[in-house]
């Protein structure tokens, strides 16, 4: 459970957070774009509610991280990553920072390894790119998981 909150609480906000990386994956999918009113309004939210759970400066310091990581991937190569994959890590490195420095590591490394596999099995079907958005909300729910059954 998160530091200072209660049962239903914890609850409810983790019901929150896969519904909206549910919602990111498949507007991901369906349509290879992460629109601003989903991926802005959910960091500001996990920014947040990490802040009032005690955990404010981990998750700043997550979203920073590895949204910083992803802009230096997006100005180097356009072509291969979005600014919406940038927009999404502010709010997804935020909820892993918020669990810590392992879980962060464990979905940022996860996320690119997931998208890798994907193309891999893309490319035998005919398919010649993929979205790299579900990695990322699978490679930090789980790690995030992980780390609550801990």
């Amino acid at each position: 459970m998160w530091i200072g909150m209660s049962t239903g609480v914890a609850s409810a906000t983790a019901a929150a957070v896969v519904a909206w990386l549910a919602a990111l994956c498949y507007y991901d999918v369906r349509q290879r774009r992460l629109p601003n009113a989903l991926t802005l309004p959910g960091a500001g939210l996990i920014l947040l509610v990490s802040g009032l759970a005690g955990c404010g400066f981990a998750a700043l310091a997550g979203a920073a991280a590895l949204a910083g990581a992803y802009l230096a991937v997006h100005v180097v190569a356009p072509a291969a990553m979005g600014g919406g994959d940038v927009k999404l890590a502010l709010g997804l490195g935020g909820l892993a920072g918020t669990f810590g420095v392992g879980v962060w590591f464990l979905a940022a490394l996860a996320a690119p390894l997931l998208t890798s596999v994907c193309g891999v099995v893309g490319l035998l079907r005919g398919v010649r790119t993929v979205p790299h958005g579900p990695s990322m909300c699978v490679a930090t729910l789980g790690a995030a998981g992980l780390a609550l059954l801990a």
